[in-house]
């Protein structure tokens, strides 16, 4: 007698990953963010596979863009690994492993310029997935 064989078929984790950035940008968008942008990061470095850059106008609102953010992932399983920055608040990064949320004032963002620094990164279109 044969038993049915019962895989699980696993999402692959790039594609989760890639899922949270898009979802990471998207509740920036809600919360009205500035400038959001989702880099794919797979060409340019080992250490994570996306990046999603963020603009908020005050400190309340980059508080907030990183809770709803972090709630979110929450959500859908993830944990975050790390929090830097958010006591001052000018520049919070919050660390998922192969996914990275950095959330900035106009001026941080500015001197950083991770766009630039990053320039070679494909940038993924999120708003129409």
């Amino acid at each position: 007698m044969k038993l049915a064989s019962y895989e699980t078929v696993a999402t692959p984790r790039i594609e989760v990953a890639a899922e949270h950035a898009r979802l990471s940008a998207r509740i920036a968008a809600d919360n009205k963010a500035q400038n959001v942008v989702v880099l794919d990061m797979r060409g340019v470095t080992p250490l994570y596979d996306f990046v999603v850059l963020a603009t908020g106008k005050s400190r309340r609102q980059i508080h907030t863009l990183a809770e709803e953010i972090d709630a979110g992932l929450r959500a859908e399983g993830e944990k975050r690994l790390g929090i830097e920055g958010y006591q001052a608040s000018r520049w919070v990064v919050q660390d998922y492993g192969d996914l990275i949320v950095h959330v900035f004032d106009p001026e941080a963002r500015s001197y950083y310029g991770l766009e630039d620094l990053w320039g070679d990164a494909v940038r993924v279109n999120w708003e129409h997935l």
